[in-house]
């Protein structure tokens, strides 16, 4: 795939799929779900205060008599619990955020009764298209893991994996990312990409290509790569970029929005079903192709 445009032609609209909403009466969320019914993407249930979500509706234009959404009025509260509990009894696929604070959405989503636990770490799953690339690029933790561990990284990557399998990618090359390409005792960094390297031979990490340390131009250059020597299936072609820390993840995300100019979808997976944690900042269209990735990717969580 080389366009996130793709992601909304591959859902199938013939068996539309339901976002549960949590906290629903926020009005670019109800914007976005007005966008995403004019798309015959999916359905949705919007939970919430019914007065306040028919408030917000009739401001973003939404008309909730559509068969596509349906309305469980609880109070606010509670919103979460009751968003969280409609996937976990299968009246919903997806989990998406309202008007709460994205702690109260996670306290719900890892609840041990009721929640979406699956056994992973929950982790940030950015998919961007940058202008004058041939392939769309995940990146990955740019807001959950601070400073994951090996293990923590090694489940990191199985949980995109999953994302990038459910789109169509059958085998992802994963660069796992370090400021060099040797592995040196006085770099932590590259002694976790070696061994989530080693994992992957191994068959612990399935379904995908690993390698690291890769710098990150030898991870998405071939021409670097080559210039470096580097012998590699991943250099050159990844499909993953998986970050040492959040900080490293957050200045590349960044550095694609605002110096590549780059389009991004993002979902939290790791959970039994996706999360779109949508904030004000984004656009309508990021809204929707998060969206589109949710769904797709709810089959493979």
């Amino acid at each position: 795939m080389r366009t996130l445009g793709t992601l909304i032609e591959k859902l199938d609209n013939s068996e539309l799929k339901t976002v549960s909403v949590a906290q629903a009466a926020d009005l670019e969320v109800l914007k976005a779900v007005k966008s995403a019914i004019q798309r015959n993407l999916c359905r949705f249930l919007l939970v919430g205060e019914e007065k306040e979500i028919e408030r917000v509706s009739h401001e973003a234009g939404l008309d909730l008599h559509h068969p596509s959404i349906e309305i469980k009025s609880t109070k606010k509260d509670e919103a979460a619990i009751h968003a969280v509990r409609a996937v976990r009894a299968g009246e919903a696929h997806v989990v998406m955020k309202g008007n709460l604070s994205t702690k109260e959405i996670l306290k719900a989503v890892l609840h041990k009764e009721y929640g979406l636990r699956a056994g992973n770490v929950l982790s940030h799953t950015a998919l961007f298209e940058i202008p004058n690339q041939d392939r769309l690029i995940f990146l990955t933790d740019a807001a959950m893991n601070i400073a994951p561990s090996l293990e923590e990284k090694g489940q990191i990557i199985e949980n995109t994996v999953s994302v990038a399998r459910s789109l169509g990618v059958e085998l992802p090359k994963v660069a796992v990312l370090a400021a060099v390409e040797v592995v040196n005792p006085a770099m932590p960094a590259t002694m976790d990409a070696a061994m989530l390297t080693q994992m992957n031979r191994r068959g612990q990490l399935k379904h995908c290509q690993v390698d690291g340390p890769l710098a990150f131009d030898n991870a998405v250059s071939k021409t670097a790569a080559e210039q470096k020597g580097i012998d590699s299936p991943v250099a050159g072609e990844a499909d993953i970029l998986v970050v040492p820390a959040i900080e490293v993840a957050n200045a590349l995300y960044k550095s694609f929005m605002y110096f590549a100019e780059a389009k991004v979808a993002g979902i939290i997976s790791g959970a039994a079903a996706p999360i779109v944690l949508t904030s004000r900042a984004d656009s309508a269209e990021s809204k929707i192709y998060s969206l589109a990735l949710a769904l797709l990717s709810s089959d493979k969580q």
